[in-house]
């Protein structure tokens, strides 16, 4: 029976080439699952070894579903991505150049056959280029699927790895922050290369607001690295100060004092737009749940577009919520705090 373009192939899977890992079972379809992140302060020092602290976004999913042919398809390449959504969204029939590499080297770790062709399909929720961590959940997702579809066990580090090395494709020179985040099951602390649990001491919520303009990080990453490069000692002192808000922000979480967290948000925000990495209308959204009674605010993620976040108490929530959507965002959602307890 000919297979129509996007559908999954379900023949014998092939049995994994000499010494690679053993398969612990062998299916038709894989799946694999990721979610969204938010940075709450660090955003692009991180690069340069200061810490950042991050949120799990989990209303914000993909999912990744991913089978096999063999032999490829005549003229399909290695692997094929199909991206469901409305009609609007444009539809990749090959994969984008992170992803074939991210495939590539699960195929040589994991012992799959240079010759079975990919194909995964990508139910993403996730909006692209608006710092959610769209890319690195999407890789996480696609690695995941292929370890079902194959049936081999991926530790941690490996699953990292991947998704690490489509994310510098994507980004340039990634912090691996957003590859950790995507799985993350609570917020963390995140450090060169190194994160653990995050302590929440705080009561309230976190309002993510996306602002309909599309950001890219790669862009916003050499924008930052061209103005260090241009005028000696503006990267010390960006990360000095980043480092110092981030650490004062993690001390006011653990201690559950928002009203001390709030303004070190809106500190973080001044310091990226003086870098020249918010928009205008980012920075009216910004002053707009200020004004609605948001304890702080700021961009979050890559910049030049994207979103933003605003520390709301409970009882301001819907009044921010209005403000935002006044001031030009096109969608938000609601990260709760609770004392002791990760994100819902």
């Amino acid at each position: 029976m000919q297979k129509t373009p996007g559908e999954l192939s379900a023949p014998t899977p092939p049995a994994p080439a000499q010494g690679a890992p053993p398969v612990s079972r062998a299916r038709t379809v894989g799946v694999g699952r990721a979610h969204a992140k938010t940075i709450l302060l660090g955003e692009h020092a991180v690069v340069y070894g200061a810490p950042a602290l991050a949120l799990p976004v989990p209303q914000l999913a993909v999912t990744a579903s991913a089978g096999w042919s063999a032999p490829a398809p005549a003229g399909a390449g290695d692997v094929s991505l199909t991206m469901t959504g409305s009609p609007s969204r444009p539809v990749a029939t090959q994969a984008s150049e992170g992803l074939r590499q991210l495939t590539g080297q699960f195929r040589s770790a994991m012992g799959v056959a240079e010759d079975v062709h990919l194909d995964v399909i990508l139910d993403c929720a996730i909006p692209p280029g608006r710092g959610l961590g769209s890319s690195a959940a999407c890789a996480r997702a696609v690695v995941l699927a292929l370890a079902d579809l194959f049936g081999r066990q991926v530790s941690p580090r490996a699953v990292f790895d991947l998704v690490q090395s489509a994310e510098n494709v994507a980004h340039g020179r990634a912090s691996g922050v957003d590859a950790t985040a995507v799985g993350a099951p609570g917020p963390l602390f995140f450090q060169q290369g190194r994160s653990h649990e995050l302590p929440i001491g705080c009561e309230g919520l976190f309002i993510v607001a996306d602002s309909g303009e599309v950001g890219r990080t790669k862009d916003a990453v050499a924008l930052l690295r061209e103005t260090f490069r241009q005028h000696p000692g503006t990267q010390e002192r960006f990360v000095d100060q980043a480092t110092h808000l981030t650490g004062r922000a993690r001390h006011a979480l653990a201690q559950g004092t928002p009203e001390e967290l709030g303004p070190h948000l809106t500190a973080y925000h001044h310091l990226l737009r003086t870098a020249g990495l918010s928009t205008a209308r980012i920075d009216t959204m910004m002053e707009a749940a200020l004004d609605a009674g948001s304890l702080g605010a700021k961009i979050t993620g890559g910049g030049l577009g994207g979103c933003m976040i605003a520390l709301t108490p409970s009882a301001r929530a819907s009044a921010v919520t209005r403000a935002l959507h006044e001031a030009g965002a096109v969608q938000t959602w609601v990260l709760p705090l609770k004392a002791g307890h990760r994100p819902a």
